[in-house]
């Protein structure tokens, strides 16, 4: 409970700072912009379902499987929904990208950003400069962590699973939407999991919060990094940790990162 009403007032004292007002302003403007992430996200499902086919027809390819799995389609409409699915992916991560960089601009145009920078001049970089890099480093990351799924947690886990049923004596058929699902799930998990630096360096340089307050409220960042990991990956103990352990090791080393590059400001 005392947790719970420690959290509540730093929250309430981040949204009266000027940094809460402009989360407040962002969230303001976004409203009015329904129909342009709408048709951003349209237009991505267009482009993007046609390719799916392709996707999963390379996903399934035998070399990619464990030994001994088979892989079988259950109903009709099957394919089509997962097609439906990965495509409805691609468009909120274009959903995505268009908020996270308008959230960027237009925090560099608020006035009271702008006299807080002219205010830390030796440690606040230029707004524009500031857009850029948390474009690039945010996709960066976001292919970082597609990397990480793929390249470690997928034949890990693949191969876990796949041993533990077959040491059972069940045979492994695997249902075409939850081999796929699996996959897209974990690179998704990885993707947005790895935009913790991104997210921390931001709240900090941009003076939304403090690195005190930020370290107020670790222990809740560390459980939210664990509810993140429950929500988007496979439903399985060890998913669920390698998906949120390297979101606690990313905001602390943002933190690390930000401590050794920039002084402590008044508070």
């Amino acid at each position: 409970m005392a947790g719970a009403t420690e959290l509540a007032d730093s929250v309430g004292e981040l949204m009266d700072s000027p940094g809460g007002r402009l989360l407040l302003d962002i969230k303001a403007h976004l409203r009015r912009r329904v129909r342009l992430l709408a048709a951003a996200f349209g237009l991505t499902f267009v482009v993007c379902f046609p390719l799916t086919s392709m996707f999963i027809a390379w996903l399934i390819e035998p070399n990619r499987l464990p030994d001994d799995v088979n892989i079988i389609v259950l109903t009709p409409v099957e394919f089509i929904l997962l097609q439906v699915k990965l495509a409805a992916y691609c468009g909120a991560f274009s959903v995505l990208v268009l908020l996270f960089g308008e959230g960027a601009w237009l925090g560099s145009k608020n006035p009271d950003l702008k006299q807080r920078m002219r205010e830390l001049k030796a440690t606040a970089p230029r707004p524009s400069a500031t857009l850029v890099l948390t474009i690039v480093s945010s996709v960066a990351l976001a292919c970082l962590g597609v990397m990480y799924a793929w390249n470690l947690l997928t034949p890990m886990l693949l191969e876990y699973l796949t041993n533990d049923a077959q040491s059972a004596g069940l045979s492994t058929e695997w249902r075409l939407s939850g081999y796929v699902g699996f996959i897209a799930n974990l690179a998704v998990a990885s993707a947005i999991g790895f935009q913790a630096p991104v997210a921390t360096l931001l709240v900090l340089r941009l003076q939304i919060a403090s690195r005190s307050d930020v370290r107020k409220v670790r222990r809740h960042i560390w459980f939210s990094a664990f509810v993140l990991g429950a929500f988007l990956s496979p439903p399985d103990p060890l998913s669920l940790f390698l998906v949120a352990m390297p979101v606690i090791l990313l905001f602390e080393a943002a933190l690390i990162i930000d401590t050794i590059t920039r002084k402590p400001v008044a508070e």
